[in-house]
């Protein structure tokens, strides 16, 4: 969607067709007409790449799909701020650029199947089904390689250091409002949404929403640093294999089920610091606010009983290096 808005962009200014009502003063229009060319339709665009990329995914719903982009697309011409032929073309301008995205999707390494073995030993998790086994062999998008900010080996699980993190783990009095916030955490918003609705929050505040190339840059960034930022967890992961803290003590009772993966580094805390971090670069007057947020929601797996100390503070190291790569590129990208 962000590369079909700035694929929209720029013909927008190639062309420099007038709105609908600054070729007809005397239109009357149910929205404020953007302050933008009108050829091809922004909202269009970002339908159809949003619609064909979905279709992918999930084929079965196709047609469901297609309904709401081309209903999204005609809702710009019956608000009076775009013509027909802005809807069409920024339709096929979107599903063009969509169908490059598919094509890099299937030789990015994500279908591939895992047939390897779970290595045994000390200190090795335990388990037949090891969850996004082949991720450390998928392409990232901005990172180099999966392994660009592999963390360095965690310590041997008999070692003075991890005795005294179990100790920790197992002599925590969880409370009602810490129990409260793990489970948050373990949940649909706190894994996915509540990133996006600060996003949409503060874009609404300053005002970023009436800008889409700006609009589209904030999303791509977060859900982009997301994806590169869980390759680079699940490297880490696979690289070492370490148990869980359950499975170092069976005494110790997890608040919630212990997700079919490898301890060390944690996803929750390299993922939820390489969003902060980004929303922190595009956000800097929340950026403090964002960052103990994204603390907490690292904090919370170790306060679940899932995650070591270890865990949690390689993957907050690996989520900040990885989004600072993604923000050096931002700067970089003409949008400053």
């Amino acid at each position: 969607m962000y590369d079909a808005t700035i694929a929209t962009w720029d013909a927008k200014y190639f062309y420099n067709r007038p709105r609908p009502s600054e070729a007809d003063a005397t239109l009357a229009t149910a929205l404020p007409p953007p302050r933008s060319p009108s050829y091809p339709s922004e909202h269009a665009a970002a339908a159809g790449a949003a619609a064909t990329v979905l279709s992918y995914f999930f084929p079965e719903e196709t047609s469901s799909f297609k309904e709401m982009a081309e209903e999204a697309a005609q809702s710009r011409v019956l608000a009076g701020v775009q013509f027909p032929s802005d809807s069409s073309a920024g339709l096929e301008l979107g599903r063009r650029v969509a169908e490059q995205l598919i094509a890099r999707a299937k030789a990015d390494g994500s279908d591939e199947a895992w047939t390897g073995t779970v290595p045994t030993g000390p200190c090795m998790w335990v388990g037949d089904k090891p969850a996004n086994a082949t991720m450390p062999k998928w392409k990232p998008i901005v990172l180099a390689a999966p392994d660009e900010f592999r963390p360095s080996a965690p310590p041997d699980c008999q070692s003075p250091a991890v005795k005294a993190e179990m100790d920790a783990i197992r002599q925590f009095e969880r409370k009602f409002p810490i129990s409260y916030k793990a489970f948050y955490w373990q949940s649909p918003s706190g894994l996915f949404t509540d990133w996006y609705d600060y996003t949409s929050k503060w874009m609404f505040e300053d005002k970023t929403d009436s800008n889409p190339p700006r609009a589209a840059r904030a999303y791509a960034m977060l859900a982009t640093v997301y994806y590169d930022a869980y390759i680079a967890s699940n490297d880490g992961k696979y690289a070492y294999w370490y148990l869980r803290p359950n499975m170092l003590d069976p005494s110790i009772t997890p608040l919630f089920a212990v997700p079919a993966h490898p301890s060390y580094p944690s996803n929750h805390s390299t993922l939820s610091t390489a969003r902060c971090e980004v929303l922190a670069y595009l956000f800097p007057n929340h950026a403090d606010f964002i960052r103990k947020v994204g603390k907490e929601a690292g904090d919370s797996r170790v306060w679940a009983g899932i995650h070591y100390e270890i865990d949690n503070k390689a993957g907050a190291a690996l989520g900040k290096a990885v989004a600072e790569k993604f923000i050096e590129r931002a700067r970089k990208d003409g949008a400053d």
